[in-house]
């Protein structure tokens, strides 16, 4: 049996859910369980965790055959959350003159160029466009025939090359002085109108291609000489000299001074870092790209700070030293926790659920309950696992009797034996075999603000402290490196079954744990029988003693 929930909805719109940097089973169960509360209600929600999920929380997503969430490195804003000019892009091989008269109905200066597939080839300007009118090449072409024909407003007469590449000529002089000065060849562009002997002499010689001036068609005789020549040939509306002019603006836009190599950026790139950039650079356009190099569109300076923030719900915490990296840059729509409330702030107003039980999970099923959504055998375990895990199977003085209640109403929904699948449960999670010293301290590391400095605390639920004892100088060793950021760091190895926790803190703190604890004297490793609860009990007796010294 497999969860029937995607994750893998549309990009537009997403709205992501997530709990705190140590993601543990409440923080992620209860990211899964909203995301499928709201997307049954039709809201477009993905879960997210941003840390590596611990093996408790792997046990019960296996258990309940749940997808674990997708991990999200941070909110912070990436070029594709920009409003940039998604049409700006344009063929390497469109004419100058289609090329210009596209940048000014977009209002650009600059503009990508990319081949047929889309990959960026280069970048031009107006000023190389200008420079090129000015001081280009007059007599070279290098084109197609229906850019000719395009920038013409022409007439299709003969077509036997896709590409068109020559020297212009205009028949200026008369017949005779043409023929005895100009020598004809096969790479040659002629102009010219109703002048016979010119188009004779022009078919003879086999021309790349003739233009003709003035609408004047060709005599059906010169017509069928220049076919069985292979000769291309063009009706133009224009004379001589417009024809010629607009001739060279049919020029493809990549045979100007183009810039081969321009500053690009990564549609996924920060916003902060192309900041960061533009200061540098001072360029006003830029070419967003992916990572196959294709070209996306354009990103103008100005347009920077048009953009759409990653649109948030937070669970299970509340504070911005725990959330995701680049949070400020997000928009918080929704929180809702069980903790004390931190510092986080938001520029309007939001929904703000908040609930003294002991698990968020708990909320979250009176959430069900309110909006009288069906809850699905799995989402049920999940949050039963996360009540019961933060609870420590009721046994933590956070319990309530909303957390009971809940929790017997979602294990007949999830037909599992509360002990029976807690024990397994707890086992699962409290093997410890594997884990280096730093990830198991880190695996449920939570700092806190005490006036202007911080502590740390690390919480572990395992029944091998033995394992942890025959290192105990790493550890501590450990703990004392972290302390150089913190007032005290502490670890707490909390027994389930035994309903109490062995301690371990850096060398400097031991004052502050005799003292919190109302020890006769702390050492490294002593057990206090019946502290189970950080939040309740741990943290709270760390803040009364430190408060006074800070």
């Amino acid at each position: 049996m497999v969860l029937l929930i995607s994750y893998e909805r549309s990009e537009v719109m997403q709205t992501f859910i997530f709990g705190h940097r140590n993601p543990d089973t409440d923080s992620t169960c209860s990211a899964v369980a909203l995301s499928y509360l709201y997307n049954a209600e039709g809201k477009n929600t993905v879960p997210k965790v941003i840390g590596h999920i611990n093996t408790e929380t792997k046990f019960v997503l296996d258990y309940f055959k749940v997808k674990a969430p997708d991990y999200l490195n941070d909110t912070k804003v990436q070029i594709k959350s920009i409003k940039y000019n998604k049409k700006a892009i344009i063929d390497q091989n469109t004419s100058i003159n289609d090329t210009f008269n596209f940048m000014q109905k977009q209002n650009l200066t600059g503009i990508p160029l990319i081949d047929n597939n889309k990959k960026l080839k280069g970048f031009v300007t107006q000023k190389e466009i200008a420079k090129y009118l000015i001081n280009g090449n007059k007599d070279q072409v290098d084109t197609t025939y229906d850019n000719i024909v395009n920038c013409l407003e022409g007439k299709n007469i003969l077509k036997f090359n896709k590409n068109i590449v020559g020297k212009v000529l205009v028949a200026s002089y008369q017949s005779k002085t043409f023929h005895e000065e100009i020598e004809l060849t096969n790479n040659d562009i002629l102009i010219v109108g109703d002048r016979y002997k010119i188009l004779e002499y022009a078919i003879a010689s086999k021309v790349k291609l003739i233009i003709l001036t003035g609408n004047h068609e060709l005599p059906t005789k010169l017509l069928k000489k220049a076919e069985k020549s292979n000769i291309n040939i063009i009706l133009s509306p224009y004379n001589s000299f417009e024809t010629a002019h607009k001739v060279i603006l049919s020029n493809k836009i990549s045979t100007i001074n183009i810039n081969n190599k321009p500053i690009t950026i990564n549609y996924k790139d920060y916003r902060t870092d192309f900041l960061s950039l533009a200061n540098k650079t001072t360029h006003t356009n830029y070419p967003v790209v992916n990572s196959k190099n294709d070209c996306l569109g354009l990103l103008k300076i100005t347009n920077i700070d048009n953009y759409e923030k990653q649109k948030v719900i937070l669970v299970d915490h509340n504070s911005f030293s725990q959330s995701a990296i680049g949070i400020e840059e997000a928009e918080i729509l929704e929180i809702i926790d069980h903790h004390n409330l931190s510092a986080i702030g938001t520029n309007t107003p939001i929904n703000f659920r908040s609930m003294p039980v002991g698990c968020t999970c708990t909320i979250i099923y009176n959430m069900f309950i309110e909006r009288k959504v069906a809850i699905p055998k799995n989402i049920a375990g999940l949050m039963l696992s996360a009540i019961l895990s933060d609870t420590l199977i009721f046994k933590s003085p956070t319990t309530t009797e909303e957390d009971i209640f809940a929790a017997s109403k979602l294990a007949k929904i999830a037909k599992v034996n509360i002990n029976e699948y807690g024990y397994l449960m707890f086992k699962a999670a409290s093997s410890i075999k594997g884990i280096s010293i730093n990830d198991l301290i880190n695996q449920d590391f939570k700092a806190y603000n005490v006036g202007n400095s911080q502590i740390a605390i690390s919480q572990v639920m395992t029944m091998d402290f033995n394992e942890i004892e025959a290192k105990m100088d790493e550890y501590i060793a450990k703990l004392d490196e972290l302390s150089s950021n913190y007032f005290c760091v502490v670890l707490f190895i909390t027994d389930i079954y035994k309903n109490g926790s062995y301690v371990l803190y850096n060398t400097e703190a031991k004052e502050t744990i005799t003292d919190a604890f109302n020890l006769k004297e702390a050492f490294e490793g002593i057990y206090i029988p019946n502290l189970v609860s950080r939040k309740k009990q741990m943290l709270p007796a760390l803040l009364e003693v430190i408060e006074k010294k800070v």
